[in-house]
C-alpha cells in the first residue's frame, strides 16, 4: 500500500521503544522473581498465575476490566461516537488497545473508513459457509469462515517468501486489519443463511463498523445499532488469561498466522465455560418465568426459585466470576444503557430484580467469593428485547467483539518478539510428592 497509515506508523514507534526497554531489563535482571506459583494452581489450571503480557486490558477484582488505564465509564464518555450516539464507538477502543492513546474523531473515522476498504469477501469464503449444513451450529460456520480467509494471509505469504522477524508484526498488522474489517458481514451472512432462509442484507458502508453490522442483522433502529456499539466496545478484550485470549497467544506464539490463531480463538469460545454463557442466562430466565407463569414475576418469586436452584445442586449463571469481586461494570454499562432505551421491558425488569435478589443469597451461603453479575446476566435480555432471540448467535457476537482485543494484542505479541510459550508441566507424582511432608 503507498498510503501512510498512521495507526500502523504509531503503533512501530511505540513498540519499538517497548521492545527495547523489555530486551535490556530482560537481560539486566531477568532472574528477579516476579511470583509464587501453589499446589492448588497447579492443578486448578493455572488460576491466578502471572505468566504472560498482555499490553491491551488489565483485569481488577474490584474495578473491573481497564483497557489501557480506562474503565468502562471512563470509555463510555472519552471514546469517540457517531453523531448524536451515546455509546463509544469501536474503531475507537482499538485504536486506544494499540498504541495507547484515545484516539480523536478525525482517527476513528479513518479506522472506520480502512475497514469498509478492507472488506471484500473473496468468493470461496462464501463458498466454504454454503458447503455446510444449514443447522451447523453458528460458531463452527464462524470457525470455518475465519479459517477458509487464510489462503489469503499477509503474514503466511511473507513468511514463505524470508521476511525477517522485524517485519512479523507488520505482516500480522495487515492480517489483524483485514480480518476485523470482514467479521461483522461474515457473522451477518451466517445469521441471515441459518434464520433467514439466506434473505441477505448488503453492507451500508455510509455507517460505521457496528452500525453496519447491525444493519446486516437486519435489526431496524437507531438505538440497536447503539447496543451493537457498546456490545462489541465492552466485550473487545478481558486481559490475556480468559480461554479464548489465551488460545489466541498461545497459538500465535507459534506463528502460526491471525487466522489460524484467531480461528483457534473461537473454538475455545464455544466452549460452555466460556462464550455460551450468555445464552445459558437468557434461557434460565425463560425457564424461571415458566415454571413461575409469569412474565414479571416478584422478587420474592424470583428468590424463591433461586433458593430451589440452589438446592438441587445448580449454579444460578451469570453470576460469579473467575477474578471479579464486585459487579461486572460492564453489566452496569449494559444496564444504564437498558434504563435509558427500554425499560418498560418485562425481561430487562427481571433482570434487574434478579440482580436485587441473587447476590444477598449467595451471600448468605458463605463460601460464594462473588455473587455478583458478570456481562452475560444482562447481555442476552437486551438482544432478546430488540428481537435478536436466536440464542445459538449470541456467541458469535461475542467472537466479533473478542477480535478486537486479541488481534491488537497479538500485532503487540509479534512487535515485542515475545517467544514460543512452552510451560513446563509435571505429573502428579511428582507434584503430591513436593507438598508429602508439608
Amino acid at each position: 500500500m503507498n498510503y501512510v497509515d498512521p495507526l500502523k506508523k504509531k503503533f512501530a514507534e511505540k513498540s519499538e521503544q517497548l521492545r527495547t526497554e523489555l530486551r535490556a531489563t530482560l537481560k539486566e535482571k531477568g532472574n528477579t522473581k516476579i511470583d509464587e506459583v501453589s499446589f492448588a494452581q497447579v492443578v486448578g489450571g493455572m488460576r491466578g498465575v502471572k505468566s504472560m503480557i498482555w499490553e491491551t486490558s488489565q483485569l481488577d477484582p474490584v474495578e473491573g476490566i481497564r483497557f489501557r488505564g480506562y474503565s468502562i465509564p471512563e470509555l463510555r464518555e472519552l471514546l469517540p461516537k457517531r453523531g448524536d450516539d451515546k455509546e463509544p464507538l469501536p474503531e475507537g477502543l482499538f485504536w486506544l488497545m494499540m498504541v495507547g492513546e484515545l484516539p480523536t474523531d478525525e482517527q476513528a473515522k479513518w479506522l472506520s473508513d480502512q475497514w469498509v476498504q478492507r472488506v471484500n469477501l473473496p468468493e470461496h469464503i462464501i463458498k466454504v459457509i454454503e458447503a455446510l449444513p444449514i443447522d451447523t451450529h453458528p460458531m463452527t460456520q464462524f470457525s470455518a469462515a475465519i479459517m477458509s480467509m487464510q489462503q489469503s494471509s499477509v503474514f503466511a505469504r511473507r513468511y514463505n517468501e524470508g521476511m525477517s522477524k522485524s517485519e512479523y508484526w507488520d505482516a500480522t498488522y495487515e492480517d489483524s486489519m483485514n480480518l476485523i474489517a470482514r467479521l461483522p458481514r461474515v457473522a451477518a451472512y451466517i445469521y441471515r443463511r441459518i434464520y433467514f432462509k439466506g434473505e441477505h442484507i448488503a453492507p451500508d458502508f455510509s455507517l460505521d463498523w457496528g452500525g453496519n453490522f447491525a444493519h446486516m442483522l437486519g435489526i431496524k433502529g437507531d438505538d440497536f445499532k447503539s447496543l451493537m456499539r457498546l456490545y462489541l466496545t465492552i466485550h473487545a478484550d478481558h486481559e490475556g488469561g480468559n480461554a479464548s485470549a489465551h488460545t489466541t497467544h498461545l497459538v500465535g506464539s507459534t506463528l502460526s498466522d491471525p487466522y489460524l490463531a484467531f480461528s483457534a480463538a473461537m473454538n475455545a469460545l464455544a466452549g460452555p465455560l466460556h462464550g455460551l454463557a450468555n445464552q445459558e442466562v437468557i434461557k434460565w430466565i425463560y425457564k424461571m418465568c415458566d415454571a413461575l407463569g409469569t412474565s414479571n414475576p416478584s422478587k420474592e418469586q424470583i428468590a424463591d426459585y433461586v433458593n430451589t436452584t440452589l438446592a438441587a445442586g445448580l449454579v444460578i449463571p451469570g453470576y460469579g466470576h473467575a477474578v471479579l469481586r464486585q459487579p461486572d461494570p460492564r453489566f452496569v454499562a449494559q444496564k444504564k444503557f437498558a434504563e435509558e432505551y427500554i425499560s418498560d421491558s418485562d425481561v430487562i425488569n427481571v433482570v434487574w430484580r434478579v440482580y436485587e435478589v441473587v447476590p444477598d443469597i449467595l451471600k448468605s451461603l458463605g463460601k460464594v467469593k462473588n455473587p455478583w453479575p458478570n456481562v452475560d446476566a444482562h447481555s442476552g435480555a437486551l438482544l432478546v428485547h430488540y428481537g435478536l432471540n436466536q440464542f445459538s448467535f449470541y456467541t458469535v457476537l461475542f467472537g466479533v467483539s473478542r477480535a478486537l482485543g486479541v488481534l491488537s494484542s497479538l500485532c503487540w505479541s509479534r512487535a515485542l518478539g515475545l517467544p514460543l510459550e512452552r510451560p513446563k508441566s509435571v505429573t502428579t507424582e511428582w507434584l503430591l510428592a513436593q507438598v508429602k511432608d508439608q
